[in-house]
């Protein structure tokens, strides 16, 4: 009988998508379950769970127009900003202020703690059980006991955003994960992020959260570190444990291995409560900009939106003064 009544809402569901992505968007956003209308007299307001609808949603995700009534790039991010860094003039935002779990964003403060502490890059780290994620129970290869150096726990941390890489820096920090956490909200305070809170060194707590203007603060201060650079632009990397095995990491950040696209820093996040995000810094049509894209329903979402922003500066800002 569930079943039966599971398709029954699934043919609902076209009556909540008809007024457009957005509409959709925050329905699936909204509460765990969500209400829907039956097509079938005398059936109506039955619940629908929230995965479910997204599974539709992103099933059914119509093409959108590249650019609004307005001439500004169609972003289907719930918050977003692009900030050129030749002035520092805002070139497109949209909530910028609203406070929002962040995800794996948090990495690039992890990785300017790590560097700022000068601690040896070619000391060794061990995984231990309380750099599991007992949170979101996420996947890693880097299983108990592996070591490798800090150097590469730092690269696999940015690159492939491997929590237990993350985990394992903060707590073999001066003072373990505790006093590494205070420093990463100093670290805050010290680069203007006034809207930003810290508590894990991963992302995988919802309780981490900033905003889109925060965030360009976070990416102009992680820029300039010459490591994190190379190792969020990394396409691959290939680690040997101190047990003799290689392990492949692939950047989380498809469009680093693009040659279109020129990236001096990227990093992407996602949790189900941050939804899918991305923060880079790009050279588009010879203007350097930070792009930060943040809560993106849909895998591809926070790409099509990159695209659109870049196919925008290219077509539309590159022959024209910015007032």
């Amino acid at each position: 009988m569930k079943r039966a009544i599971s398709f029954i809402a699934f043919l609902a569901l076209p009556a909540l998508i008809a007024a457009g992505a957005t509409t959709a968007e925050a329905a699936v956003k909204s509460k765990p379950r969500v209400s829907v209308t039956y097509p079938t007299k005398g059936h109506v307001n039955k619940l629908v769970s929230r995965k479910s609808l997204r599974k539709y949603v992103v099933a059914h995700e119509r093409p959108i127009p590249e650019l609004t009534a307005e001439g500004t790039p169609n972003l289907k991010s719930a918050a977003a900003l692009i900030v050129d860094l030749e002035d520092g003039h805002s070139l497109y935002g949209k909530n910028t202020r609203n406070v929002t779990p962040i995800a794996s964003i948090t990495k690039l403060m992890t990785s300017m703690v790590v560097l700022d502490a000068n601690l040896p890059l070619d000391e060794m780290i061990y995984i231990d059980q309380a750099d599991f994620d007992f949170i979101k129970r996420t996947h890693s290869r880097l299983g108990q006991g592996m070591g490798l150096p800090r150097s590469d726990m730092l690269r696999l941390a940015l690159m492939s955003s491997e929590n237990r890489a993350a985990a394992a820096l903060s707590r073999a920090y001066p003072g373990g994960t505790e006093a590494f956490v205070a420093a990463m909200n100093r670290k805050a305070i010290e680069l203007g992020m006034s809207n930003t809170r810290f508590v894990d060194s991963t992302g995988l707590s919802s309780d981490n959260v900033s905003t889109a203007e925060d965030l360009v603060k976070m990416v102009k201060g992680a820029y300039a570190y010459p490591l994190i650079r190379e190792y969020t632009t990394t396409a691959a990397h290939e680690v040997e444990t101190v047990a003799g095995r290689s392990l492949q990491f692939r950047n989380s950040n498809g469009l680093v291995r693009n040659s279109t696209w020129e990236i001096g820093l990227s990093k992407t996040g996602y949790i189900s409560e941050a939804g899918r995000c991305l923060v880079m810094q790009v050279k588009i049509a010879t203007r350097p900009v930070i792009i930060v894209l943040l809560d993106s329903i849909g895998k591809q979402t926070r790409i099509g939106d990159a695209t659109r922003i870049k196919k925008w500066i290219e077509t539309h800002l590159e022959r024209k003064p910015i007032g």
